[in-house]
Order: C-alpha cells, then structure tokens, then sequence
C-alpha cells in the first residue's frame, strides 16, 4: 500500500509541475488551454468556471466559453494540458478545416510555440535545481572525505580488474580525485575512453589499474568497491508475510552479523544468504542502540524478503552554504546529474547498456518512492529532484509524442514558414505513441521480473 500511496504522490507532484510549466506559457501566449489534466482516460471529477465541482464525464455539449476544465483522471501515470489548435497525445484534430483563431496555438508565431512546448521541461528544471538549492541550504552536503578502497574481496569484480584493500586512488585518467564522490564520478561519466587508467598507491607504490569500458558499464551499476571505513548495510524495506517479517526484522535495523560472519556491506548480507537457500541463519541486528539476536530461513531461491541500503562511518566532513553558494551547487549537482544521465543514454543506444538496467517504470519509481520516504524528507526529496530531472531529459529528446518530438516538427514548421500537413502530423504521432507504449511495456515487465 505505501507503494501505491508514494507512487500516486510522486507522479502527481511532477505531472503537476510539468504540466503546469505549459499551462502557464499558454496562458502568457494568450492561447486557450481547455484541460488541465492530472493523469489519464475518464474523468474522475474536476472544477471548471461555467458548471463549477463536478464528478464523471462533462456533458459533451457543454461550451466552457474559453475557461479550462481543471480534472482528475482514472490512469495516475502522467497528465496533459489539452491546448487549442494543438496536434498533440489527445489525437484531436478537430479543427483541421477551420481558419486558425487567434486564441489558438497554430496561430502564433514560433518562438511562442517553442515557448510554450519547452515550458514544462523548464519548470521540471528549476524544481530540481530548487530541491538541490534548499538541501544544499537548510541541510549542507556530506562529503566522504577520502579516497581509500575498503573491503575488497576475492572473485568480486574489483578484484579481478585489480583493487585490494586499502588502495589510495590518485587519479583517473590522470585526473586527480580527492572524495569520494569524485571517485565514482569519474568513474560514470565516461564518454570516449575505451579504457579507464586509474593510479593507485598501495604499499608506498604507485600502481596502474586499466578497466575496460564495456566491463566498467556493466559493473557500475553497483557499488563495485566501496570506501574505507565501517559500511553497514540498513534495511530498508521488509516484504510482508516473508522470511524476515517472520524472523522479526525491521525496517532501519543494522546488519552486524550473519551466521557468525562480520558484515561490511550489502554484498555481505547477498552472498551469504543466496548461498544457504532453506537453512537457518543466525543474525545479529543493530535496532537504535540495542543489539537484537534473531535466526531466518532464506527462501528456496536464496531470498529473505528486504531490501537493503549501505551506511557510511568514515572519514567525512559536511559542508555548509550560503544561499548563493548552496544556488551555484544546486546548479553545478543539476550538471552531474544530466551528464550522468545522457550517458547512460547514450551507452543505451550504442548497445552497451540494457534498457532494462538504464530506465526504470512505474512499478520501480513506486518502490523507490516509498524506499526514500522510510530514509525521511530529504532522500525524498532528493529523489523526487532527480526524478524530476530524469523526466525533463527524456522529455526533450526529440522523439515523436514527447515535447522534444514537437519542438522538432515547430521548428522545422518555422523554418519552412508553413505547417506541415495534418495528416503527416498524426502519423508521426501515432508511430511514436506505439513505439512507446511498447517501450514502457518492456520497461514494466523488467520492473516486474526484477521484484
């Protein structure tokens, strides 16, 4: 249920923003904006100014004389504004033999079509930069404060390309690192390289580390090393009705020990209880300050039923900002985000990286929804403000049905200085609409399979 409940507040939150970003463009470009939408197919119920609060379906007759119908929709997995003159998702093309009216988005020159189809894009923009900026602000930033490489343990994938414990990473790529953060940084956005050069000290000797690409693509999507210090793993969801629950494990408890064995991250905790399917374990668990002991059977696919994230107790610092400096961080952390994020993009399209690992759909932004709001306000905040970034890139990519795809066609119609026909205007629409239909279907099963 809190999925459900996370999810539906999520997309309504980013869905509000976006959609409103073109509301209000519309409304500054004096065109006529008949529906404001939060989510999709029947209208649940909604506020308009000619026949006020109403629930169901709007009488099909009904003339709201230029006012917009503000509503609710069945489907919570987006929302629309539904502007006049527009070829848009709604397939509308009502008005495809009439003369352009002057309240219509046809009508206006190009700048304000670009204007008005980029402004939500814009404002998802500037709430994550407004999230980040207030974080930044009210909270400061935790910065690891090193560049030492913790547990490394044999057969892993740090192991193999070359890490041991207590290597000091100089550079990558000959580009010096100082935290953490620039660590793995460095480490993602990778564009060019088909090698990664990492220098490490260890023994009081400088060594060279070479990662290929395409193995550092795979492994990057987990924390493939971690820094030095006490990494214990928190749980941060138990499953109903699952081996935990009944072994009473709790959300926020801390993985001291399995079966006798020190734990150091959440690579411990999988290791161990994937290898002994159907064979009790005993667990020792940190619950605020007390040390609880309890034992759990692992399923007969190696499972108990949590989800876990790390915790750091390193050297580190936090840093704190005014409120120009925390704006000039919130901007800069937007530039890593979006970097990190075309990256992984373009590692999609070249094959190197699967679709399934790179997106995530409804079922996976529920789950991280509610994950975040068990860690407090601030992870999901922090998520939201991603999230919220996540979708004004994708929204700008220049495919068919997306607001890039419509930037695109005003462009082209400005160039050429007449609109593209009708009729090649839907058909575009209605090819993008089903690629991406498909695509989000893909995505789902993937969330599904991957539960």
């Amino acid at each position: 249920m809190d999925y459900i409940i996370y999810f539906i507040l999520t997309i309504g939150i980013l869905v509000f923003v976006h959609e409103f970003g073109h509301f209000l463009a519309a409304r500054i470009c004096k065109i006529r904006t008949d529906v404001f939408a939060i989510g999709f197919g029947k209208r649940l119920f909604g506020w308009n100014k000619v026949n006020g609060f109403t629930v169901g379906d709007l009488p099909k007759d009904i003339d709201l004389q230029g006012h917009t119908d503000y509503r609710l929709s069945m489907l919570p997995l987006g929302g629309y504004v539904k502007i006049a003159g527009m070829v848009d998702e709604s397939f509308d093309t009502s008005f495809k033999d009439e003369e352009p009216k002057p309240y219509e988005f046809r009508s206006k020159p190009t700048y304000q079509k670009l204007f008005v189809i980029t402004a939500g894009v814009l404002m998802n923009l500037f709430l994550t930069i407004a999230i980040f900026t207030g974080i930044n602000y009210f909270q400061g930033k935790e910065v690891i404060k090193t560049t030492l490489v913790g547990n490394v343990q044999a057969e892993s994938f740090a192991y193999d390309v070359g890490f041991r414990t207590g290597d000091k990473i100089l550079s990558i790529n000959d580009k010096p690192v100082s935290d953490w953060e620039s660590v793995y940084t460095d480490l993602l956005l990778s564009k060019d390289e088909s090698v990664k050069k990492i220098d490490v000290i260890r023994d009081g000797q400088q060594v060279l580390i070479a990662i290929p690409q395409d193995s550092l693509n795979k492994a990057a999507q987990q924390a493939f090393f971690l820094p030095v210090g006490e990494v214990a793993p928190i749980i941060t969801d138990v499953i109903k009705d699952s081996p935990a629950e009944d072994a009473g494990i709790k959300k926020k408890d801390l993985i001291i020990r399995i079966a006798d064995k020190p734990i150091n991250s959440s690579s411990d905790v999988i290791d161990i209880i994937s290898s002994n399917p159907d064979h009790a374990l005993s667990m020792v668990l940190l619950r605020g300050k007390d040390t609880v002991v309890t034992a759990v059977t692992p399923s007969i696919d190696g499972k108990i039923g949590i989800g876990l994230r790390n915790t750091y107790m390193g050297p580190s610092e936090y840093k704190t900002y005014s409120l120009p400096s925390s704006l000039s961080q919130g901007i800069s952390d937007v530039v890593n985000y979006v970097e990190l994020t075309y990256v992984f993009i373009e590692r999609v399209f070249a094959g190197k990286l699967e679709v399934g690992q790179a997106f995530g759909g409804p079922v996976k932004i529920a789950q991280l929804s509610a994950e975040s709001a068990d860690l407090g306000l601030v992870a999901y905040l922090k998520f939201l403000a991603v999230l919220s970034l996540s979708l004004a890139i994708l929204n700008i990519l220049p495919f068919p049905v997306l607001d890039g795809g419509h930037f695109v066609i005003i462009l082209i119609e400005g160039i050429m200085r007449r609109e593209i026909p009708i009729k090649i205007k839907m058909a575009i629409q209605n090819v993008g609409f089903i690629i991406l239909l498909l695509l989000m279907a893909f995505i789902i099963y993937n969330d599904i399979i991957n539960l």
